[in-house]
């Protein structure tokens, strides 16, 4: 443990902490409790019902299985040899540290395609959903993007360099690695099925040639290394050509082994797999700024790893109540301060953020801040409870903000001020008025995830009809945005597009009536030091880059 870890607490879970083991609770009536909770249900009368609006009916999302890339037994993709210009990124730590100037995302509203997958393709009956992506996270550099979907897998895009004969060709993203991170699994002990979605993904600082990432399920949570490898050794003395073992009786020379040149290999291989240490959900996990632990989160605790030790873990937040009948809220995300490494921030469904710092005690059982927004009783309603759940908090790359985002709204916070956000932006208020609907089908507890740009001064989050909206908060313009193949043409640039709530409808507008409510972007990513972002559409990844860039 270094020095660092003793000076901020951290070394006290490791050696003083609480290991953290699968308590009881997990199946029964608890785990109903803890769903309905979860869904925003608990102890709730269904609302009144109505007929359904006019309109064409609600419809399940399309998904399908796209072309897997080529990919050996090992997790390791292979793409042809030639000319390399990749240089790998170096003074990460400076751009963790001091976030770089980037240009400003609203000098020009012209977004233009830089990329467009398809992850998978339709079937005939329209119900593979083992494609559609999860999570999208770009590494500290910006130049890996990886992506996970519902089917276990990984996908990571590499941003090619910019060539002399092409000048504007960097900004483009091709798939360099696909592997399978999780698979299916089954506990016996409560006839539960583990499912193999990728909840979260999170990339490491990069130390040597290789990158690492963590991804989880809701249960396991694995650390993979990503590599290249472009030589083979050759010329064995107890193997031949192919393999097989020779007398070694036979043999009348001493050879060396030599190095010869192959097709670049990007592999993909466990170094390390934590389990066992969640009874419910895994909803997030973060990386600390130590660079040697990270915590995941669950649906009532919180676990503090190190990134060496796999057979235990320390519980350092835990809101499990003695009764599970009495359980009133649940932990919605979790994330480690971009600069102090003990402290961190973790939201329930109650619409509350509390700040914990880890050197007051081993278990953070007592918060340091508390965050939440008085509610206008005159604006209460059944739903109130459901859309002010947080799905996503978030701190700024400076540190001295953090953003939450709940269903219909951004909230940004001030560390110092704990008594209400300093910016609340609106994301789509015109559906206040459907929640009703959306609460028959569901759509009322999708978990929307929200972004920060580079230099802190604008944010991004998606919402219904493959819409995602930006903020800027210096100017407090906004901006509403889509991401289709219409818009990803080459030479095409994104047009920003306005719901209509009532009155004459313009040429340019959509009526809130037409939403596609299937049609959703709960993930969005923006590039560490520039303005390129990554937002996946059900099925789909978009990439996108700033025309002014």
């Amino acid at each position: 443990m270094t020095s660092l870890s003793r000076a901020t607490g951290i070394g006290r879970h490791f050696e003083k902490g609480k290991k953290s083991l699968p308590g009881a609770g997990g199946g029964g009536q608890a785990e109903v409790l803890l769903r309905q909770l979860r869904c925003g249900r608990l102890l709730r009368p269904p609302p009144p019902r109505r007929p359904p609006a006019p309109g064409r009916p609600w419809q399940e999302p399309e998904a399908a299985a796209a072309p897997r890339a080529a990919t050996t037994c090992s997790g390791a993709s292979r793409r042809s040899r030639g000319p390399s210009t990749r240089t790998w990124p170096k003074g990460v730590e400076r751009r963790r540290w001091a976030p770089p100037r980037v240009p400003h995302p609203y000098r020009s509203l012209q977004w233009v395609p830089r990329g467009c997958w398809a992850c998978c393709t339709a079937s005939e009956d329209g119900q593979i959903l083992a494609d559609i992506i999860s999570t999208v996270e770009f590494n500290y550099s910006g130049d890996l993007l990886a992506t996970g979907d519902k089917g276990g897998r990984v996908v990571i895009f590499q941003r090619e360099q910019e060539n002399k004969s092409r000048p504007h060709s960097r900004g483009e993203y091709n798939v360099y690695s696909t592997f399978q991170s999780h698979e299916p699994e089954f506990d016996y002990l409560k006839s539960l099925e583990i499912e193999e979605k990728i909840n979260k993904i999170r990339w490491l600082p990069q130390q040597n040639a290789a990158h690492f990432l963590l991804s989880t399920n809701d249960k396991t949570i694995k650390l993979w290394k990503i590599s290249e490898r472009d030589k083979r050794a050759e010329g064995y003395n107890l193997k031949d050509e192919d393999g097989r073992l020779r007398d070694p009786f036979r043999l009348t020379a001493l050879r060396v082994p030599i190095l010869k040149p192959m097709d670049l290999m990007v592999e993909a291989s466990p170094r390390r797999i934590f389990a066992n240490a969640h009874t419910y959900h895994i909803n997030s996990i973060s990386v600390n700024s130590d660079h040697e632990t990270y915590l995941s989160a669950d649906d009532l605790r919180i676990n503090l790893w190190h990134l060496e030790i796999t057979d235990r873990s320390f519980n350092i937040v835990d809101i499990k109540p003695a009764n599970m009948e009495e359980l009133t809220e649940v932990i919605t995300a979790a994330e480690f301060h971009p600069h102090q490494c003990n402290v961190f921030v973790y939201s329930s469904s109650k619409g509350t953020i509390r700040l914990c710092d880890m050197r007051s005690s081993a278990l953070c059982d007592r918060h340091s801040k508390f965050f939440e927004e008085p509610e206008d009783p005159s604006s209460r309603s059944f739903f109130s409870e459901i859309i002010s759940s947080i799905s996503d908090v978030k701190f700024s790359h400076s540190g001295r903000y953090m953003m939450t985002r709940d269903y219909l709204s951004v909230k940004v916070w001030d560390l110092n001020m704990e008594s209400r956000p300093v910016e609340t932006h609106q994301v789509h208020e015109y559906l206040r008025s459907k929640l009703c609907s959306l609460y028959e089908n569901d759509c009322i507890f999708d978990k929307f995830e929200c972004c920060w740009s580079g230099s802190d001064s604008a944010i991004m989050t998606g919402s219904y009809n493959n819409f995602f909206r930006m903020f800027d908060r210096n100017t407090r313009r906004d901006v509403t945005l889509e991401a289709s193949r219409e818009n990803s043409k080459p030479r095409a640039s994104l047009k920003p597009r306005k719901v209509c709530t009532g009155g004459k409808r313009k040429k340019d507008e959509i009526s809130v009536d037409s939403l596609d409510f299937n049609k959703k972007i709960l993930h969005t990513a923006w590039h560490p030091a520039g303005n390129v972002i990554a937002v996946a559409a059900t099925n789909n990844l978009y990439i996108f880059q700033d025309k002014v860039n």
